[in-house]
């Protein structure tokens, strides 16, 4: 069998970060390798996810698939469930460049300790499972008249044994409350197609009415059940971060399962101070602190999962997990699912690395040889 070209650090990431958001979203994505060809395996060997059968359990987190096009570049490149960027109920735009930019974290980040600060750099470590960069868009948004025209197209560019997710979010507007516009924009999901719905609790780049959702199980608990109800029979999944402990987690998700949620992604990025080579703030003073992705997060998205699991066990909520954070080569995908994840996705590593998915098919492929 013909190995898959090496991509990084040879080529620059599908997604171009000295350009911005609109730019990427009108002419990305940026690849112009060959297409891999994909192994599947035989149907009896696919699984099934919130209802929909799939060739295999990775698939690409809210984040990098802006459009159609783009949705159509992660199916065709072997991610069996990939998310449709996070959307809203009207246009938003997004933050100004710089967006994504290459930070060094000093190393792995832990749950009980990191550094204060992350540092940006101008080049990226060559080791891909080191690379950090940071993640500040404010969650942009297309209009509804394009999102229900688009997410169609998105949903008839997969394959059989593919399933697209369309990621949600609610927005502070006058004309209602925060949870009557997530509603709005979960029924647009609904109407546009979208077989399954994530609702992201949990950003840490934007005010704090969205941005701390999934701390609460009280909040993530009124609003699950009024978005799960809205677009029944439609799964909801929602997207959190790390918790203050494990007891936190528990309460969390015993509330997200009450309210119908049928499962939980997690990590979102994790949220630290960025700083130039002079101690400012790099992207700016109205942004100190932005996600940190890519392979440094890996053990707090690991022991996340970890607790996830023993908790989703012990308290038979029977919640599918979606393990995200820091999977960059392919042999990660398999640490989550020995994590205790059902699903296992990546965003930095996709963007980076677009052959990582035919990399982790091509190795079952061998072992099953």
């Amino acid at each position: 069998m013909n190995s898959l070209p090496k991509w990084y650090p040879q080529h620059p990431p599908i997604y171009d970060i000295h350009k911005t958001y609109l730019e990427n979203a009108e002419y990305g994505p940026f690849f112009n390798g060959e297409m891999p060809k994909r192994i599947w395996p035989p149907k009896e060997q696919w699984i099934d996810f919130l209802g929909h059968r799939v060739a295999s359990r990775i698939g690409v987190p809210a984040g990098p698939l802006l459009t159609s096009q783009w949705i159509d570049l992660a199916g065709r490149l072997g991610f069996d469930i990939p998310v449709y960027k996070t959307i809203r109920s009207a246009e938003h735009p997004s933050h100004p460049l710089p967006n994504m930019v290459f930070v060094n974290t000093h190393g792995m980040i832990q749950n009980e300790k990191h550094p204060k600060n992350a540092l940006l750099v101008r080049d990226p470590s060559p080791h891909l499972e080191e690379l950090a960069v940071t993640n500040s868009f404010g969650m942009p948004s297309k209009s509804p008249l394009f999102l229900h025209e688009d997410i169609p197209r998105a949903n008839a560019c997969l394959q059989e044994g593919q399933v697209l997710v369309v990621s949600i979010v609610g927005s502070v507007r006058s004309d209602c409350t925060f949870i009557e516009d997530f509603v709005k924009v979960a029924l647009l999901a609904k109407e546009a197609g979208a077989k399954i719905i994530e609702a992201n609790f949990s950003c840490p780049n934007v005010g704090k009415s969205e941005g701390c959702l999934y701390m609460s199980p009280i909040t993530v608990e009124e609003m699950g059940k009024a978005i799960a109800r809205a677009i029944a029979p439609i799964p909801l999944i929602i997207k959190v971060g790390v918790f203050s402990s494990e007891q936190h987690m528990k309460d969390v998700f015993t509330a997200a399962a009450k309210a119908g949620i049928r499962a939980i992604s997690g990590i979102n990025t994790v949220s630290m101070a960025v700083v130039n080579t002079q101690g400012a703030p790099a992207l700016g003073e109205n942004r100190p602190t932005s996600g940190i992705c890519g392979g440094p997060i890996r053990e707090v998205a690991l022991n996340f999962m970890k607790s996830a699991a023993k908790i989703n066990r012990s308290a038979k909520l029977d919640l599918t997990l979606i393990g995200v954070g820091g999977i960059t080569l392919p042999e990660h995908f398999d640490a989550f699912f020995e994590a205790g994840a059902d699903i296992a996705m990546s965003a930095t590593g996709m963007m980076w690395d677009p052959y990582l998915a035919a990399r982790y098919h091509q190795s079952k492929f061998k072992e099953n040889l």
